[in-house]
């Protein structure tokens, strides 16, 4: 790499005026805008949030060749991150693919042809794929999780290793939902709106990669050395 992360004495402010895409992290930390001149550090103190969690989730989300080191990892509570990862399956289930739901339905109504009834059935099958993902997470893996961390012995009945071949790549899908709006949609009047759904699309795809990131390369390896010592 050679840019320079983001660090705790920094402005939090300039911190998103580095990247625009972290307001959609804000709300996962459930802080607001308003901050003034303080350092991430400062307001993760007022706000009680781990320093060194958020400052690891902004440099995923902005530098793409950024993976977090043995030393980094050290610094991360387990806790902590399972709320995050939580808070953010909450904006995908009650915010952003519900969004993505509205403006399909609108365009089926404006343009009512085959492709467009074709791309709702694609979205409705995934995301009931991606809801079944999360409820995965949520109901078997991550309750494992908290199980180890209240001291609860490991058992051969089920280990991480099991989360990351259950880990299926929920963005890989909507490269095929991009190539149907974009190569065989009907030439419509209804441009904006494609483009509209088009970028939702790819900000969703590009933020279910760094939420998978931050699940495979931050909190397997944390469970895996939590079950050696277990």
């Amino acid at each position: 790499m050679n840019h320079l992360l983001f660090t705790g004495k920094m402005k939090l402010a300039d911190v998103l005026m580095g990247n625009y895409r972290l307001l959609l992290v804000l709300d996962r930390f459930r802080l607001h805008l308003g901050f003034g001149e303080k350092s991430v550090e400062e307001v993760c103190m007022a706000h009680g949030i781990p320093a060194p969690l958020f400052l690891m989730v902004c440099n995923v989300y902005t530098f793409g060749d950024y993976l977090p080191g043995e030393g980094d990892l050290k610094a991360i509570d387990v806790r902590s991150l399972l709320g995050y990862l939580q808070s953010s399956h909450h904006y995908y289930k009650e915010k952003c693919l519900p969004g993505i739901r509205h403006k399909l339905d609108a365009l089926e109504e404006r343009t009512r042809n085959r492709s467009s009834q074709i791309l709702q059935r694609f979205y409705s099958d995934y995301q009931a794929e991606v809801m079944n993902h999360f409820d995965y997470e949520e109901f078997t893996a991550f309750p494992y999780v908290m199980g180890l961390m209240e001291g609860r012995a490991v058992t051969e009945a089920y280990s991480i290793g099991q989360f990351e071949k259950n880990h299926s790549n929920i963005e890989e899908k909507l490269n095929d939902m991009k190539s149907i709006l974009i190569k065989y949609l009907p030439d419509t009047e209804e441009q904006d709106m494609l483009r509209e759904l088009l970028f939702d699309l790819f900000e969703l795809e590009d933020d279910f990669r760094k939420h998978t990131l931050m699940e495979d390369k931050v909190l397997v390896p944390l469970v895996e050395q939590m079950e050696r010592k277990g």
